[in-house]
């Protein structure tokens, strides 16, 4: 797999050089500044970018800027973005732009460094990687909506299913069966208004795009 790092921190950039490539992927190119970031993405058309959230010179969003831009020009480039803190308003403009291969993960995942390389390849693959801190937010700041109305278990659920977790993980994380999860997918998708059927990844991209789309 072939990738590009954006991430003004030394350190850390090396490290995440080190990472992917002692997993065997290739770190085609690595910026240190926003401006970097484009002419990176659009010289190597990677198969996956890793992006700090914020980076030289302002430290404010270039990473997501450069994020949103590249998925317009490169459309459907993978797109894993590092935040230090849960900003839900990033997460949200990165998920407007639409679901399929996007992550958002704190850069304290990076340290667990199979849920990372797990999150990467996911991503890559066209799926859905949300730190469980950032979906907790997304649910919990959400005041007056149809997730209102979801149990705690089935609050327990989507949070899983956000974070791109399959029917068997979603039943062993919550140590209920598959059958189980089943059902509570389906009362998912009917108190949201969303289509019932919980099998394949779109079940996964319809609930990151309700949330992404719910008023605050």
């Amino acid at each position: 797999m072939r990738v590009v790092i954006a991430e003004d921190n030394a350190l850390l950039r090396e490290g995440l050089v080190l990472l992917l490539t002692s997993a065997g992927h290739e770190v085609v190119a690595v910026a240190g500044t926003g401006p970097e970031i484009m002419p990176a993405l659009l010289e190597h058309r990677p198969d996956v970018a890793v992006l700090d959230v914020r980076m030289p010179p302002g430290f404010r969003d270039e990473g997501l800027r450069a994020a949103l831009e590249a998925r317009q020009q490169l459309p459907g480039l993978p797109v894993l973005v590092l935040s230090q803190y849960v900003e839900e308003s990033y997460a949200a403009e990165l998920l407007s732009g639409g679901t399929s291969g996007v992550g958002y993960l704190l850069k304290d995942r990076v340290g667990r460094v199979d849920e990372f390389l797990d999150a990467l390849e996911r991503v890559a693959a066209g799926g859905t990687a949300l730190d469980p801190e950032v979906v907790t937010e997304l649910l919990t700041r959400r005041k007056d909506t149809p997730l209102d109305s979801l149990t705690p278990r089935e609050r327990e659920t989507l949070a899983l299913m956000a974070e791109g977790h399959d029917n068997a993980t979603i039943a062993k994380t919550l140590v209920v069966t598959e059958r189980a999860v089943h059902k509570h997918i389906g009362n998912v998708f009917l108190k949201l208004g969303l289509p019932p059927s919980d099998s394949g990844h779109r079940r996964v991209l319809a609930v990151l795009a309700y949330l992404a789309h719910t008023p605050k």
